[in-house]
């Protein structure tokens, strides 16, 4: 009896442990390998759509509690050495979206499930129906931006913070938000590949189909999906 009994226990252990292996981190406190960007990069700029009304669902996002960049301080360190870089020619960067807690992720996943739902339809998916996001690869069950070396970024003026020219804007599901789409103007092509050449030889990677998304190549949790909210 007694070694049935412990048999079970070890197998119930094993279950979950197997369990939390594979569940986010829920963990309510930010974690002390992460950093707030905007205190390691000199003059970032900040545009954190998911923490308020101006993104492609039209709310404040679930888990953002404030327009707050994190990240972990590896990417953190690369992104000051992509700033300091373009400072030199009168550039800097704004950020779009950083560190993304899992439930953000689910509450993009909730709302791409229900079709009534198409407030910015017209802004960010005019050409995409909407049953169509998660086969296309515009909505996701899981993100890279929960492992907190993740980020959309642009390049703005440092004088005015007025964005340069990139073809398509933030968030745009379309293919002509691919860096590579030779649909757009050869000067937001240019921009395109002077933001990718940049970030890239600071360590980071694109996305081929969205031209503000970038991770770092090294990057410290490259198997965690943090679940912490951002403040």
């Amino acid at each position: 009896m007694m070694r049935s009994l412990l048999s079970g226990l070890a197998l119930g252990l094993v279950a979950a442990a197997a369990a939390c292996a594979q569940a986010p981190q829920s963990l309510q406190t930010r974690p002390a390998g992460f950093v707030d960007a905007a205190s390691v990069v000199p003059g970032l700029v900040l545009d954190m759509r998911y923490a308020g009304h101006e993104n492609f669902i039209g709310r404040p996002i679930t888990g953002y509690e404030a327009p707050v960049c994190l990240l972990t301080r590896e990417a953190g360190a690369a992104l000051a050495g992509v700033q300091a870089e373009l400072s030199g020619f009168g550039l800097g960067l704004k950020v779009f979206d950083c560190f993304r807690p899992a439930r953000a992720v689910a509450d993009f996943a909730a709302w791409a499930r229900n079709p009534a739902d198409q407030t910015r339809k017209a802004d960010y998916y005019p050409q995409v129906d909407k049953s169509q996001l998660f086969a296309l690869g515009y909505i996701a069950e899981r993100s890279g931006h929960s492992r907190g070396s993740t980020l959309d970024v642009t390049v703005v003026d440092l004088a005015t913070h007025a964005p340069i020219d990139m073809g398509a804007s933030y968030d745009l599901f379309d293919t002509r938000s691919w860096p590579g789409d030779l649909t757009v103007g050869s000067a937001a092509r240019a921009n395109r590949l002077m933001l990718q050449s940049v970030m890239a030889a600071h360590g980071f990677k694109p996305l081929k189909e969205e031209w503000w998304h970038f991770t770092l190549r090294k990057e410290p949790y490259p198997d965690t999906y943090f679940d912490f909210p951002v403040h």
